[in-house]
C-alpha cells in the first residue's frame, strides 16, 4: 500500500467515527426526545380534566411524562395567556403554572 492510500484510508476512518459519533449524539439528544404528546383518550381526559380547572380556553400542547407530572397540559387562555396544567395518572390536577412563571399548586 502506499503512503498516499494509507492516509486516504485513515482519513476515511477519521470521518466514519466522527460522523457516528455525531449520530449518536443527535440520537440521545436531550429532555425533548423524552417529551411525548398524550393520545388516544387520556388525550380527551387530560383536556377535559385542564379545561375544566382553567374555566375554558383552548388545549395547545400537551406532554405525558412531564417532570412535575404525569401529564402536562398547556391550555391557551381567551386572553392569549397560558396555563400548564400538570394533572396525575388519574387525571386529578396537581399544579399549574402560568406563562409569567408562577406556580400555584394544588392540594390534593
Amino acid at each position: 500500500m502506499t503512503k498516499r492510500t494509507k492516509i486516504l484510508i485513515s482519513g476515511a476512518a477519521v470521518a466514519a467515527l466522527a460522523a457516528g459519533g455525531a449520530g449518536v449524539a443527535l440520537g440521545t439528544g436531550g429532555d425533548d426526545d423524552t417529551e411525548k404528546p398524550i393520545s388516544g383518550g387520556a388525550l380527551d381526559e387530560a383536556s377535559a380534566a385542564a379545561l375544566a380547572h382553567t374555566a375554558g380556553g383552548e388545549v395547545t400542547e400537551t406532554e405525558t411524562g412531564d417532570e412535575e407530572s404525569y401529564y402536562e397540559v398547556e391550555v391557551t387562555l381567551p386572553d392569549g395567556s397560558q396555563t400548564d396544567v400538570q394533572l396525575d395518572r388519574s387525571f386529578n390536577v396537581v399544579g399549574d403554572e402560568a406563562d409569567d412563571g408562577e406556580e400555584d399548586e394544588t392540594d390534593g
